[in-house]
Parts: structure tokens; C-alpha cells; sequence
């Protein structure tokens, strides 16, 4: 699969007024790249979607094997640090045009199993390639049926579990680095082992633990449901956890939205999705909690005007000092902006 040509005409069936456009939002989750799966995404798409009515100010560059070729990465460790070169020389470009949404933090990649004084000279070079470095993302995400998702997430079962793996993630933690991750929620339980034998580090948990609804899981979303909720409560219960909340909007979430005539309304995602969201903010708290795009990714089934309309709509009950938290104040405590 890659992204259909006229996506942005797909979006553009749906338009909805912006609400609360004066609300300031910090995007702690997209991606750049020169070409992946037959598309371009970089500043002047970006700002085609943070530029579409909400006030976006900042947001934070996360890894996604752009600049480098993943498999070279495998020999060499040092590959990855072109990714942040790359976003740096865009996060600059983006300096000549202040009043649009600014890169202000990279998340970069580097193989956390590597040798102590590897990983060492690894997270210096990306330091050194940028100031906005901020920290690392390995993704754990593995399923035995991975190539069968648009997404894939890596090779590597049991990665959570690895000691070379938790003695990186910890490595992190003592030079003030976060680490990001991605799975898919069958490895929940995995997750909760790492960021206990991690307590130092600041973890951020993307997108839900990626609730899957396709391949073995398609049709099996409210069976699910509550074992779901069991695994983020205790997720919650370790307080260097913090949690982005979207990114559910891909493929392999299975609502369906990719294959569809005409793009989801903000209204329907929050039917959807929204008891995701209300359980995670009961569980992790506002202070804990930021809200993502996952763009462009999550483009392929929800437009970023929709997208950001629904997060408006489910914050609107909670206090201003909740609401603030959500759309930038996390993001900016965590990846200190």
C-alpha cells in the first residue's frame, strides 16, 4: 500500500469550522521524510496541515528511518545520525518563516542493545548533529504477523525484555535523554516490565499501546476492551510513564476509515475513540497525558483539522489547567521546549 495521490482532496470533502482556534498546541508526534511509501512529507506539507486553522506552534520530530537506510543502520550504528542531521537542516529552514509552526525537538533513533561505550558515542554524534536532540526512540513494536501490516515495527520478539535493551533505556535516563516507544498491545505486558526495570527513565507511550483491530483481532474491539484498561492501569502505576494520546487512526487499528468514501467527521472519531481517550486521562491524569497527531501517518484516515476539532471536543469538559496540559504543557515539560 502507499499513500493515494489525492489525499488531500479526500480530507477536503470534510469541513468543519476550527474550534478554540486561539488554543496554542505544541505536536509532540509527526514525521518527515523526502519519500516513503511513494510520498513526500516535509516542511511544506507539514505546514499545508498545522497551518489549516489551528494554532500550532511547535512540534517534535519523531524518528521514522528518514535520511539513512535502515538496513545499513544494522552494520552501522552511526547511520541513524543522519536522520537529525536531515530534520535539523529542516527545523532551521523553518526559522525563516517564525510565525508558522516551528520543529523544536527531535527524537532520533539509535539501537539501544549496543555496547555501553557504543551507545555512548552514538547519542554524542546526535547531540552534536542538533541542539534540539532530546532523546531516542527503538520502537518495540513486533507481531508475528508484521508483514501483513502497512506498519511493520521491527524484527525483534521479546525486545522489552532484552537486558542489552533495558541497560540502554536506563543509559538514557542518567544523561537526561527520554525514550519514546511504539508496540502493539499484545506486548503490553513486556512494556510494564521495561518501564519497571527502567524507573529512572522518562518514557513516553506512544499511541495507546496500539490497540490492534485487524488480522486475528478484526472484529474483536470491545472483547478486548477491558483487558485493555487492566494493562494501562497498571502501565499507570509507574510514574516515569507518560502517555501520547492518538495515533489510532492507523491501518492496523482496524476502524476502517482508510477504505472509505468519504474521511471521518470529528464527531465520529470521538464516538469511536473517545472511550480510549477518557480512560487514559482517568488512569495517567491530564499532567501525564499530550495529545499527537501521528502525522502524516494517521492522514491516511483522519484529516488534522478533524483531528485536533476532536481533541477540543473531549477536553471540553475538564478544567483550563487540564486543557493547557493536553495540548502543550506536557509536551513542553517532557521534551523541554
Amino acid at each position: 500500500m502507499i499513500y493515494p495521490e489525492d489525499l488531500d482532496s479526500w480530507h477536503a470533502q470534510i469541513a468543519e469550522p476550527i474550534l478554540d482556534p486561539d488554543r496554542e498546541i505544541v505536536d509532540p508526534h509527526h514525521h518527515l521524510w523526502p519519500e516513503r511509501l511513494g510520498s513526500r512529507y516535509e516542511l511544506d506539507q507539514l505546514w499545508a496541515d498545522t497551518g489549516s486553522g489551528h494554532n500550532v506552534r511547535q512540534t517534535v520530530f519523531i524518528e521514522c528511518g528518514a535520511a539513512y537506510d535502515r538496513e545499513t543502520a544494522r552494520q552501522d550504528p552511526f547511520a541513524p545520525v543522519n536522520e537529525t542531521r536531515y530534520v535539523h537542516g529542516l527545523a532551521e529552514q523553518a526559522q525563516t518563516q517564525p510565525e508558522k509552526a516551528q520543529i523544536a525537538a527531535i527524537i532520533a533513533h539509535a539501537d539501544l542493545r549496543l555496547p555501553a561505550d557504543t551507545l555512548a558515542q552514538v547519542l554524542a554524534a546526535h547531540q552534536a548533529a542538533s541542539p534540539l536532540f532530546r532523546g531516542i526512540r527503538h520502537a518495540g513494536a513486533y507481531d508475528p504477523q508484521r508483514a501483513q501490516i502497512m506498519f511493520k515495527g521491527g524484527r525483534d520478539a521479546g525486545l522489552y525484555l532484552d537486558p542489552d535493551f533495558q541497560r540502554g533505556v536506563r543509559m538514557l535516563g542518567a544523561q537526561g535523554l527520554s525514550y519514546d516507544t511504539w508496540h502493539f498491545h499484545p506486548q503490553n505486558g513486556e512494556f510494564l516490565a521495561l518501564a519497571q526495570a527502567c524507573p529512572d527513565t522518562t518514557i513516553v507511550l506512544d499511541h495507546f499501546g496500539t490497540p490492534m483491530g485487524t488480522l486475528r483481532f478484526a472484529g474483536q474491539r470491545e472483547a478486548g476492551f477491558a483487558q485493555w484498561q487492566r494493562e494501562m492501569e497498571a502501565i499507570a502505576r509507574c510514574p516515569n510513564v507518560v502517555a501520547k494520546l492518538g495515533g489510532l487512526a492507523m491501518p492496523v487499528n482496524g476502524f476502517g476509515w482508510d477504505g472509505r468514501a468519504v474521511p471521518p467527521t470529528s464527531d465520529e472519531l470521538v464516538a469511536a475513540q473517545g472511550q480510549y481517550y477518557s480512560h487514559m486521562l482517568q488512569v495517567f491524569g491530564p499532567e501525564r497525558c499530550m495529545f499527537e497527531s501521528n502525522f502524516p501517518v494517521d492522514k491516511l484516515s483522519v484529516g488534522y483539522g478533524v483531528y485536533w476539532n476532536a481533541m477540543k471536543k473531549i477536553a471540553a469538559p475538564l478544567p483550563e489547567a487540564a486543557q493547557t496540559a493536553l495540548f502543550s504543557g506536557t509536551a513542553r515539560r517532557i521534551y523541554r521546549l
